[in-house]
């Protein structure tokens, strides 16, 4: 039930409107208004006689009583919330009416400033909008982020693990930066919600993933973003390009997401249930080569004997399908209790969400508590406000993605073919893995890998008016939030794994542990005036100051050459300790003008400035202006074409900024200890005190039209993105004893267009379609550098990576080819994404569904090659990659890998994907009654799935991996990931 709003501020102002009509009236209409589908009384809806300012509002039941002069007449009913409706009413006798929620009417208002908003008709930027229906209403979303994918244009949404609880790579409108934050800002209920990705501790001193090639994080760790329960949320505006983003100042290059939670509704007491269970799958298998008693000789000798002999036992094994081949059991259950009186409202949540993976032993669970209260007091010219949320979660992550040692799960099922004996004993003692560095099973069940977070997310505002007229008010705005976790990172690794004995060349065991505790805190001030001339020019007037204050510990412990089987720190003979801390304050202040006359033309102005101790001058200010424009063409007189009901056309622009990333101030030099003396070693990268911020300028045009009395409308935006002061490492003088240095070094730009196109192409009684079609692009350049082009995001040019380089795109990938010549590639950027959603309703079932479809893009997959290396690759037999068609695909890579020639191993990435289908029935009223009494005022039951169709050519898992986890560039490189998986519920929801 969408938000509801009174016809009618005060009871005194109902009296001096309404008896005047009262006392002329010579008819009275009695009826209810009621909510489709459920049947429930809709408490305080406006109900008026058309064309006029006689009327009233239902009381908590729904029920109203109107008086009007003569009958018949047009009845009209409306709130914010719910789809406006009109009857026709020739008797006196009681009527009912029904009215539907509508998430459009919930969209007509949109940010535009951080203590004001405007309706959507007038807005001048294209501000993303998703309902809490659209983002949790068709199938419940394993994490936040992930429910993103598909449901609005701009926006290149990347799976960096397929374990449950994420992570997810969001780039809205390209590439923001290079080494820099390139995920949105994300504010929930006017708190900065930290979305840091934190690697757990200790695994890469098993892996030694960043041994070799590229050092950044490979541990794929889950972005915090996903500790919030998608199902507590109302509706989300993703503002995504810095015209809209500017408000935010040096946080906001990489764009913002703004999350507003439930809120109660004035009305009686309702509780709400929810249960979904089901399972997942992997979303594909690669399969088995086809050996033959043949090619397993080939793989050494005495290999085709055990291949025959355990062909012939019926014993060899599908070791995918044992790794991977889990249906992981998911249960959610809900249960949230709303309400209110005329001065507060109340929202209570409890949810528990478990998702079991494909690979035994990993899953993820989260635990959520929210209450939010929202009272009016002082005769409502205050409100405060004040959201809490307390989160639990626990994820079992597994030990997957690129490893130097052979021992990652993936890795070792690689090169393990079917005939291996793997499987433990009757007393539980794993044999060693002759064709790799580990067993995989083994690994799989003795190793822990797991995430453990304490979360507390409070916000609160208040409002107050200061000063009212007819004409303008005054308002006082103050907000302030927290958002405390702490993150418990644990990794065991027994001493009696195969890669962990000594004689194997293990540390015999290692335990790790890792402690974050970060803090972060908001708080702001803002004067809102608003005023209206005689002529309907309107003047929204807002100033205001912003204090952020950011803190983060990171602990970490490792504990190697354990005793016997002991897991506790100091049972070790060799520990290692690290410490990671970052502080951060950063002020400023935010001044914002906004004209609207008319609803025709509005403008707005506005700038604001920041300041930061991560600036190289902590005093500095940096400032970023905004400004935009809408003119409402069919507003005019002179407009008068009938089947264009409406057409705006807009323009707006706008500043942001993106941090230095942490090290590019201050060279951080590390200790040192030989032979007993302690000393200090220097880094390799000098930091630069005089680095400033990235600063991001975008360009917006665009126009909004609908058609056919809003059967059709149809949104369009082309925008063009500049990024000046990007922050490189550059190379630098040996003579100075660095090898590299930050600098701000060069520019990026980005260009898109974003096409939306909604319709509703059936409106009956019993049956009604609607569809929604999403067209976007973007492209990027890298238009500066001030440095030599440089490669990073991979494994070198004999693999393929990512390059740096003036008037290429910020995201080609480049390697040799078969002549030995650096050369492009591919490019992970699409060329273009479009999705297709639908909702068909049909008396009480609903059918919806969303195809999504990702046209170009490239992945490095490097899968194929650890596989070809192992002899199993399934298709390593087959004859189509060598051009010439005379090597077949596994001895082919391998060939060009030790020619260093990248390229068999840049692949094309496209897709076209069912994310999202559910079908649902609602049991109509008089069943429900007679079944449930009156006490069931809605109960829905339901089936949905996720993935469930999957078109790609792309020769792995799934097109979306990134073997470097959810930030920077380098997503789209995949390195024997956790497998992405389709998921199957089934559902049950029930109002009382």
């Amino acid at each position: 039930m969408k938000k509801q709003t009174h016809f009618s501020r005060m009871k005194i102002l109902l009296l001096l409107i309404f008896v005047p009509a009262i006392l002329l009236a010579q008819e009275t209409i009695t009826g209810k208004v009621v909510i489709e589908g459920s049947g429930v009384g809709a408490s305080f809806i406006n109900v008026v006689e058309d064309g006029t300012s006689n009327g009233t509002a239902t009381d908590i039941d729904g029920n109203f009583t109107l008086s009007v002069s003569s009958l018949p007449v047009n009845i009209k009913v409306f709130a914010l919330g719910f789809a406006e409706k009109v009857v026709s009413v020739s008797s006196t006798d009681a009527i009912t009416i029904t009215i539907a929620e509508s998430s459009e009417a919930l969209d007509e208002v949109v940010v535009t400033g951080l203590a004001t908003s405007v309706k959507r008709s007038n807005a001048a930027n294209a501000v993303a909008s998703v309902s809490a229906e659209e983002l949790a209403g068709l199938t419940p979303p394993q994490t936040l982020d992930g429910a993103l994918a598909g449901k609005f244009a701009g926006a290149l949404i990347t799976k960096s693990s397929g374990a449950p609880g994420g992570g997810i790579a969001v780039k809205l409108r390209g590439v923001t930066s290079i080494n820099g934050n390139s995920q949105p800002l994300y504010i929930v209920d006017g708190v900065y919600v930290n979305n840091s990705s934190i690697a757990a501790a200790g695994l890469n001193a098993v892996s030694g993933a960043a041994g070799g090639g590229n050092a950044s994080n490979q541990d794929n760790p889950s972005n915090r973003i996903a500790d919030i329960n998608p199902d507590d949320i109302e509706s989300l505006e993703i503002l995504k390009g810095a015209s809209a983003a500017a408000i935010y100042g040096a946080r906001a290059a990489a764009g913002v997401i703004i999350i507003t939670t439930k809120k109660g509704k004035r009305g009686k007491t309702k509780i709400s249930f929810s249960q979904d269970v089901g399972f997942n799958t992997i979303l594909r298998a690669r399969g088995q080569r086809n050996f033959t008693a043949a090619t397993a000789e080939a793989l050494g000798a005495g290999n085709g004997a055990l291949f025959t002999a355990a062909q012939n036992n019926g014993t060899l094994v599908d070791f995918e399908d044992e790794i991977y081949g889990e249906k992981g059991f998911i249960s959610n259950t809900s249960v949230n209790i709303s309400g209110g009186s005329e001065n507060t409202l109340f929202y209570a949540a409890f949810s528990n969400n478990e998702e079991d993976g494909i690979v035994k032993n990993t899953g993820y669970d989260r635990k959520s508590i929210r209450f939010n209260l929202d009272h009016d007091f002082f005769d409502k010219k205050a409100k405060l406000s004040l959201t809490t949320n307390y989160i639990n979660s626990e994820g079992d992550r597994g030990f997957f993605n690129n490893d130097n040692t052979g021992t990652t799960i993936g890795v070792a099922l690689s090169s393990t073919p079917p005939w291996a004996q793997l499987s433990p004993d009757a007393n539980g003692n794993y044999p060693d893995n002759p064709f790799g560095s580990s067993n995989p099973l083994q690994t799989r069940d003795l190793i822990t890998n797991r995430e453990n977070v304490n979360r507390f997310i409070v916000g609160s505002s208040l409002d107050v008016k200061l000063y009212e007229n007819d004409n303008s008010n005054l308002k006082l705005v103050l907000r302030g939030g927290v958002d405390y976790y702490e993150l418990l990172t644990t990794a065991i690794f027994p001493e009696i794994l195969q890669f962990q004995k000594p004689s194997n060349g293990g540390l015999n065991g290692l335990v790790a542990t890792g402690t974050t505790e970060n803090k972060d805190a908001n708080y702001s001030a803002f004067l809102v005036h608003n005023y209206t001339t005689s002529n309907d020019l309107s003047f929204t007037t807002q100033a205001g100051l912003t204090k952020q204050t950011f803190s983060r510990n990171t602990i970490r412990n490792t504990t190697s050459d354990l005793i016997a089987s002991q897991t506790n720190l100091d049972q070790g003979a060799n520990v290692s300790v690290t410490q990671f801390r970052q502080e951060q304050e950063d002020q400023g202040f935010f001044v914002q003008e906004e004209l609207n006359y008319q609803d025709k033309i509005i403008g707005t102005l506005g700038i604001r400035g920041d300041k930061s101790n991560n600036n190289g001058d902590a005093n500095e200010l940096f400032y970023y202006p905004k400004a935009s424009a809408a003119v409402n063409l069919h507003s005019f007189d002179f407009w008068n074409i009938d089947a264009v009901n409406q057409f705006k056309i807009r323009a707006a622009y706008g500043e942001a900024g993106n941090f230095a990333p942490n090290g590019a101030l201050f060279t951080a030099y590390t200790n040192s200890l030989i032979d007993g003396n302690v000393g200090i070693v220097v880094p390799a990268t000098l930091g630069d005190p005089d680095i400033t911020p990235e600063r991001q300028k975008e360009f917006e045009v665009g126009f909004d039209a609908s058609f056919l009395e809003s059967r059709i409308s149809l949104e369009f935006s082309y925008y063009n993105k500049t990024v000046d002061d990007l922050i490189l490492q550059a190379n630098t003088e040996p003579s100075s004893g660095f090898g590299t240095r930050f600098a701000n070094a060069g520019n990026l730009e980005n260009r898109g267009v974003e096409i939306a196109l909604n319709a509703t192409i059936v409106e009956k009684e019993d049956f009604n379609w609607s569809s929604n079609l999403i067209f976007f692009t973007n492209e990027s350049e890298i238009t500066k550098l001030d440095v030599a082009p440089f490669n990073l995001g991979g494994f070198g040019a004999g693999l393929g990576t990512f390059r740096i380089e003036e008037g290429k795109s910020a995201t080609q990938i480049v390697g040799n080819d078969a002549n030995g010549n650096l050369v492009e590639l591919g490019d992970s950027a699409p060329d273009f994404q479009m999705t297709w959603s639908n909702n068909i309703s049909f008396k009480d079932f609903t059918l919806s569904f969303l195809w999504h479809w990702k046209q170009g893009g490239d992945n490095i997959n490097l899968t194929n090659l650890l596989t070809d290396f192992g002899g199993t690759s399934p298709d390593y037999d087959d004859f189509d990659v060598d051009p010439a068609g005379a090597t077949s695909n596994g001895p082919f890579r391998i060939g060009a890998f030790r020619a260093g020639n990248a390229t068999p191993f840049v692949e094309d990435a496209s897709y076209l994907r069912l994310r999202e289908i559910g079908l649902y029935y609602n049991l109509p009223s008089k069943l429900r009654e007679q079944v449930f009494g009156k006490y069931v005022s809605n109960l829905k039951i339901g089936f949905s799935g996720n993935n469930l169709i999957n078109v790609f050519d792309y020769n792995s898992y799934d097109p979306e991996v990134s073997n470097f986890g959810s930030n920077g560039l380098s997503t789209g490189v995949e390195v024997t990931p956790f497998p992405s998986s389709k998921r199957y519920l089934f559902h049950l929801a029930v109002d009382f």
